[in-house]
């Protein structure tokens, strides 16, 4: 670690320990040519893939607009803000733990509606309309039928 005052790079450390949110670890240093003490925090540096919108760029994966996707579709909807947190948890730490460097936004998009299924009906709806780009009432329909069937498919089963 190098020195912020002096640039050496020789250090010893005094103290450790974890931050208060649990996601760093905090270290005192001090310095073998200086003296001087300094603190550190050392992090876990997760790569996030990029993500391959339809029109082919490439861009950063954001949480947040997976948050606000889900937020936007749940708006006066029953959903409780910790369930719309742990499905966003849910499906960024399935692309973090798959390991892939690339997803199509694609995707991503069928994940957040399969986690939108099970958190309310209405929400999925609104979001598949919008994602899926119903041009007509029948493509509606259609998304609809394909819903209430699977509701009868895992009533069955039940």
């Amino acid at each position: 670690m190098k020195c912020p005052f002096c640039s050496h790079l020789e250090d010893k450390v005094i103290d450790s320990r974890l931050s208060q949110d649990g996601n760093a670890t905090r270290r005192r240093r001090e310095c073998l040519a200086c003296s001087k003490r300094y603190t550190t925090y050392e992090t876990i540096e997760e790569t996030l893939p990029h993500v391959i919108k339809k029109d082919g760029m490439r861009i950063t994966f954001m949480r947040s607009k997976i948050l606000n996707g889900i937020l936007r579709a749940c708006e006066k909807r029953p959903v409780g803000m910790e369930d719309i947190e742990a499905a966003v948890d849910r499906i960024e730490m399935g692309y973090l733990e798959g390991g892939a460097k690339e997803i199509k936004s694609s995707d991503i998009g069928e994940r957040v509606m399969e986690e939108l299924r099970a958190l309310d009906e209405v929400a999925y709806v609104r979001f598949a309309s919008v994602y899926r780009e119903f041009r007509d009432i029948d493509e509606f329909m259609k998304e609809l039928k394909e819903l209430f069937d699977l509701k009868k498919r895992s009533k069955i089963k039940k």
